[in-house]
């Protein structure tokens, strides 16, 4: 295992926990009945979390196609190549599908949201599940994969 392995596995974790719980934890605890308090808890996480996933998902980003190219030849390999798909699909949809969503949130105002802003929700929702399937799917498979080249070791 080198150096590069235990940084990916940092980051790649701490993305895979960030979003765990954001899926699992706060996203229950924002879908109170009133709307102006929803919206107004969405937009602190929102700003919140605008900064500190993209400070984690960069570094597991770039880690995991280093890891990947850099040990092509390496038990593990295939499992660290679907990791980096599985990052990927975090990417698509967070950049075409979350993003754009958090962006408009972040303009509504909590007293008069727009009509559709129910089903805006439950799309980010949706969105998020698959961000959360995808990093968590991601870090797992680069455990496996360091786990494998440390049985092999």
């Amino acid at each position: 295992m080198h150096s590069l392995d235990i940084v990916n596995l940092f980051f790649a974790g701490l993305l895979a926990g960030t979003e765990f719980v954001v899926r699992l934890g706060v996203r229950g605890a924002l879908n109170v009945p009133d709307a102006y308090d929803q919206i107004r808890l969405r937009q602190a996480l929102v700003r919140r979390l605008r900064v500190l996933v993209p400070a984690v998902y960069g570094p597991a980003l770039l880690s995991t196609v280093a890891v990947t190219v850099g040990s092509r030849a390496e038990p593990g390999s295939a499992l660290r190549c679907i990791a980096l798909g599985a990052l990927l699909v975090f990417t698509a949809v967070t950049f075409a599908g979350t993003v754009p969503i958090n962006k408009a949130l972040l303009e509504w105002s909590p007293g008069a949201p727009p009509l559709d802003w129910r089903g805006r929700i439950r799309r980010w929702e949706r969105l998020d599940t698959v961000r959360a399937l995808a990093a968590v799917t991601a870090f797992a498979l680069l455990l496996a994969a360091v786990a494998g080249q440390l049985a092999d070791g």
